[in-house]
């Protein structure tokens, strides 16, 4: 069960992007300075090689195929490489890999888990936020969106070619004591990047608040993981 409040509780080192969720604008980028319209310096297909194939090898035979790229995909491999301990609070947060790397078809792709591990229902806010739904990484290069939805990115690049935007709305989200809460995020690289999916290691990082059923903030906890991108 999901509830909202319009009031914008302290969020840690949540990083929401702006205004009403559809309405898109620029997203930060690391210099601080505008993003440009997704095509980059490379080529008209968003790739930086300038083959003209979008970043992707051909039908996966392309020599960086094998070794630390999985072969038939057209991006960097992911791996999780550190994952905090869980925080002392009622709900335990994990995340693990679902999808390695990009594909023609698709992005990475990571599922978050929160388990409840007392024996009651617990809350928890803010609701996106908890699952690292909309959160970037701490250079902002990377954003992990929900999975399941049309974004506006380069199809087999994922580079988002526009900002993203939220509803500035405090959601608070109820973990059961019987079933864990899962969620599907799958993983973009900014605007205005150079490469599609930039390669090196990265850091995500929420805060994972219980709330009360009056919304008031009772105890919060930051919680977070590195990924490495080769």
């Amino acid at each position: 069960m999901t509830l909202t409040r319009r009031t914008v509780l302290g969020l840690g080192g949540l990083t929401l992007a702006g205004a009403l969720a559809g309405c898109t604008g620029a997203a930060p980028r690391a210099d601080g300075g505008e993003s440009d319209d997704g095509a980059g310096d490379g080529d008209s297909d968003g790739d930086s090689n300038g083959d003209g194939d979008g970043g992707l090898p051909d039908n996966g035979t392309d020599s960086d195929a094998g070794g630390t790229r999985p072969e038939g995909t057209g991006g960097p491999g992911v791996t999780i490489v550190s994952v905090d301990d869980a925080p002392d609070l009622p709900v335990e947060p994990s995340v693990e890999l679902t999808r390695e790397a990009a594909t023609a078809d698709h992005p990475p792709q990571l599922r978050t888990t929160l388990t409840n591990t007392t024996d009651a229902p617990v809350q928890v806010g803010e609701g996106r936020a908890v699952h690292f739904q909309y959160v970037y990484d701490d250079m902002t290069q990377l954003l992990l969106l929900p999975s399941g939805e049309a974004w506006p990115a380069e199809p087999g690049c994922w580079r988002l070619t526009d900002g993203i935007a939220v509803t500035e709305e405090y959601q608070i989200l109820e973990v059961s004591a019987d079933e864990p809460s899962t969620r599907l995020v799958d993983l973009y690289a900014t605007p205005g990047e150079d490469a599609c999916l930039p390669v090196g290691e990265f850091r995500f990082e929420t805060t994972i608040s219980v709330v009360s059923e009056t919304a008031e903030q009772q105890e919060s906890a930051t919680w977070g993981f590195s990924v490495l991108l080769e």
